[in-house]
C-alpha cells in the first residue's frame, strides 16, 4: 500500500520521574520568578539568567541543563535538582506515505494526544497541535469528538508538542531560513477556546523572536465557534483565525456541529465580524467538511457565498475522512469542484484541502488517543479503500 509506519515504541527523552516543575511552559516572567522563589538566582539576576535559560530552552532546544555552557557549574546542578527540562514520552511515531508525520505522545499515565506534521503547507510545513485531551463538541463527522474529554493541556504540553516535532525534523537551533515546521495550526484534538488561556501563553512561547520564533501570522487557531472568546483570542494573541463552519444554516449546523445550538449562525458571524484585527490582509479562514448529499450541494455553495459577504476570508474545502463507525460518506470529486467553482466565482479562494495522512488516521477529524485507536488490522483496511 505505500505506507511506512514506525510503531516501535521509541524510549522517553528523559521522560520526567517527578513532579518537578518544566521550564518550558513559564512565560519569561514566570521563569525569572521560579528561579528567585527556588533560591537558584538572586533577584538583581533572576532576569538575566532567565533570558539564558530561554534561549538554550526555546532556540537551541535542550534537555539538559548541564549543557548550558555559559551558566555556572554550581547553578547548573541547582537547577537539575529543582527543574526539569524532559520531553514527555513519545509512545508511537508514525510516517504517512506522504510525508505527513504522526506522534502519539504521553503527557501523563492515561494522557495522550496525537500531533500531526503536514509537508507542503503553509511557507513549508505545518504543525497540527492539540489543545485538550479529547473533546466535549461531539461534532458528528469528527472522530475526536467521539472521546470524551479528560482534560485541558498545560502550557508546557502544548509547547512540547512543537518541541517533539521540532527534535525530530532536526531544527534545533531555530533556524531562520529553510525551516520545515514554518507554520502552527490548532486544530488537532479539542477546542483550543475552552483552553485559551494555556493557548495563549503558549503561542507566545512559540511566537518569542528568541525561541522558536515562528511569527504570529503563521499561527492559525480553528474553533467551532466559542463565541464569548473570539474577541479575548484575538487580543492575547493576535494569531490567525479558522472557523469550523461545515453549515450555512442553523439546523443542519445544530446537528453537524451541537455548539451551534449555544452560539447559533448569526452569533457567531458577528462575533468574527468583530475578531480584532480583521482585514484583507488577516483573513479569516472558514473550514468546511464536504459530506455527501448532507452540505455539499450548489443551494449550500450560493448560501455560503451569501452569510459570508463583507467578510475578509478563504474557504478551505475538506473531503471527508472516513473513520469507523462513521455515518458519513466523502461528497465525489466532481460535486466538490462544483461546488468550489461557485465559491471562485463570488471571489472567494476556495482551495479544496488534499487529504494527507489518511493511510495512519492523521487527516484532519482523525485524531484520537491511543486507549481509543482502532487495531492495525483495521487501519490498513481502511487505507485499502
Amino acid at each position: 500500500m505505500g505506507v511506512t509506519l514506525d510503531l516501535s515504541r521509541a524510549p522517553a527523552a528523559g521522560a520526567p520521574t517527578s513532579a518537578m516543575p518544566n521550564l518550558a511552559g513559564l512565560s519569561r516572567a514566570e521563569l525569572a520568578q521560579a528561579l528567585i522563589d527556588a533560591e537558584v538566582a538572586r533577584p538583581d539576576k533572576a532576569r538575566m539568567r532567565a533570558s539564558q535559560l530561554w534561549r538554550w530552552i526555546h532556540h537551541y532546544g535542550l534537555t539538559d541543563f548541564a549543557a548550558m555552557t555559559d551558566v555556572a557549574k554550581e547553578t547548573r546542578a541547582a537547577l537539575a535538582e529543582k527543574f526539569t527540562l524532559a520531553r514527555p514520552e513519545v509512545v508511537e511515531r508514525q510516517i504517512s506515505r506522504d510525508g505527513t508525520r504522526k506522534w502519539l505522545i504521553r503527557m501523563a499515565p492515561g494522557i495522550e494526544v496525537e500531533t500531526v506534521y503536514i509537508p507542503d503547507v503553509g511557507r513549508a510545513g505545518a504543525l497540527c497541535v492539540s489543545s485538550q485531551v479529547g473533546c466535549t463538541l461531539n461534532c458528528t463527522f469528527c472522530h475526536t469528538g467521539t472521546q470524551a474529554l479528560v482534560r485541558n493541556l498545560t502550557t508546557a504540553e502544548i509547547v512540547a508538542q512543537v518541541q517533539i516535532a521540532r527534535d525530530d525534523l532536526g531544527e534545533w537551533p531555530s533556524p531562520k531560513e529553510d525551516r520545515r515546521l514554518s507554520n502552527i495550526v490548532f486544530m488537532g484534538m479539542g477546542e483550543p477556546l475552552y483552553n485559551l488561556d494555556n493557548v495563549a501563553q503558549a503561542i507566545d512561547i512559540i511566537a518569542d523572536n528568541e525561541g522558536i520564533a515562528i511569527s504570529r501570522r503563521r499561527i492559525t487557531v480553528s474553533t467551532s465557534g466559542v463565541v464569548p472568546e473570539l474577541g479575548p483570542l484575538g487580543e492575547k494573541t493576535q494569531a490567525m483565525l479558522a472557523i469550523s463552519l461545515h453549515a450555512t444554516n442553523d439546523p443542519l449546523r445544530d446537528k453537524l456541529v451541537p455548539l451551534n445550538k449555544k452560539y447559533p449562525i448569526e452569533e457567531l458571524m458577528a462575533g468574527i465580524r468583530a475578531y480584532p484585527g480583521l482585514s484583507n490582509a488577516k483573513r479569516v479562514t472558514f473550514e468546511y467538511v464536504m459530506l455527501k448529499d448532507v452540505n455539499d450541494s450548489a443551494a449550500e455553495a450560493k448560501a455560503l457565498v451569501k452569510l459570508l459577504k463583507g467578510i475578509p476570508a478563504k474557504i478551505n474545502l475538506i473531503p471527508f475522512n472516513k473513520w469507523p463507525g462513521s455515518e458519513y460518506e466523502c461528497s465525489d470529486w466532481k460535486t466538490i469542484e462544483a461546488f468550489a467553482a461557485i465559491l471562485n466565482r463570488a471571489g472567494y479562494a476556495s482551495p479544496i484541502r488534499t487529504p494527507r495522512g489518511r493511510d495512519i488516521l492523521a487527516a484532519c477529524g482523525q485524531l484520537k488517543s491511543e486507549s481509543e485507536k482502532m487495531r492495525a488490522s483495521e487501519r490498513r483496511k481502511l487505507a485499502a479503500e
